[in-house]
């Protein structure tokens, strides 16, 4: 099964791909899934995030765990956890939406129209000022809501749907809307229901985890576990790619740039400045890079460096070293 944003590329170069070295990513044991895998933990109101990694990570015994977006205690739904060495990916669903439904109250009922107008006023880029109990700096900053949806209103309850940038904070939204509706409104209850592409789907609790760890440990059976975790390349279907020859992949691993000469296949339009996920031909992640050139100059190039490494991902030595280091010089 190819992933879907290594469908469609521009071809560069041809080469075959070593069945020795790497494994094809869909084809991975539990064992390697454990150390490149993404979970999505329907987190419970409650604990906080880091609680839940904290938990998780006794759960299947592992060292590295790290989480994606943190939720607030008394919020519930979607949070992405990377494992092993699929923590160093995460960072890319930052850069997506998050979607909410959070149920608040207005301190009085207002007029139907009025209420419509006031939903508008948010929709679109806002200006917000973080909450006293917050992580970040309290400055103002712009957010911007894509969808703001009135689901159901039940006298001063009411139910909504938010898509909104990601730092967005929805007490702070229904507390805003309250100041213009007149009296004032508090948030009640909050559940995020996305995160980029990821929605409530795939879900997995805390005790189904367990249950599938432990079926695993002591009968042998991974079918649970494997439905559970998925390849951390999932995490990265919405920025573009490039796809490398087996020979410049332990190079990168190591630190080194990519140059024109390893590139197989890139995602069409790419452009200059662009984050892009940087693939074997089994369709590995081996890192995160920031591409140097455009499409139209790659293909137009023989040589020289068109993508620089931002993150390594893939553990080095996973494929043999085929570059080469400079002799030291001669003793005179």
């Amino acid at each position: 099964m190819t992933l879907t944003q290594l469908e469609n590329l521009v071809k560069i170069n041809e080469d075959i791909t070593n069945p020795e070295h790497g494994v094809y990513y869909d084809k991975r044991s539990i064992e390697s899934l454990l150390d490149y895998g993404l979970i999505l933990i329907d987190k419970p109101p409650g604990p906080t995030s880091h609680e839940v990694v904290a938990w998780t990570k006794r759960i299947l015994a592992l060292p590295k765990i790290g989480h994606s977006g943190t939720l607030d205690p008394q919020v519930s739904g979607v949070l992405p956890l990377g494992l092993g060495e699929g923590t160093k990916a995460l960072g890319v669903l930052l850069l997506g939406p998050k979607e909410y439904h959070a149920l608040g109250r207005l301190h009085s009922l207002p007029p139907k129209e009025k209420l419509e107008q006031t939903l508008d006023l948010f929709r679109g880029e806002i200006f917000q000022k973080p909450p006293q109990r917050s992580a970040v700096l309290r400055q103002t900053r712009t957010r911007t809501i894509y969808e703001l949806e009135l689901l159901e209103q039940k006298e001063r309850l009411i139910l909504l749907r938010v898509l909104c940038e990601a730092g967005t904070y929805i007490r702070k939204l229904y507390y805003d809307m309250g100041e213009i509706l007149g009296p004032g409104g508090s948030m009640i209850e909050l559940r995020r229901s996305r995160v980029h592409q990821f929605s409530e789907d795939n879900l997995v609790t805390m005790h189904q985890l367990a249950d599938a760890f432990a079926t695993w440990k002591e009968a042998g059976d991974t079918s649970k576990l494997t439905q559970m975790i998925l390849p951390i390349e999932h995490a990265l279907s919405e920025i573009k790619s490039v796809v490398i020859r087996d020979s410049a992949i332990d190079s990168l691993c190591h630190g080194a740039q990519l140059a024109i000469p390893g590139i197989l296949e890139i995602s069409p339009g790419l452009g200059q400045g662009d984050l892009v996920g940087v693939y074997s031909q089994k369709g590995e992640i081996v890192a995160l890079a920031e591409s140097l050139l455009s499409e139209t100059e790659i293909k137009d190039s023989t040589k020289g460096y068109a993508f620089q490494t931002k993150r390594i991902i893939m553990k080095p030595n996973t494929y043999p070293k085929s570059w080469r280091t400079s002799p030291p010089p001669k003793e005179e």
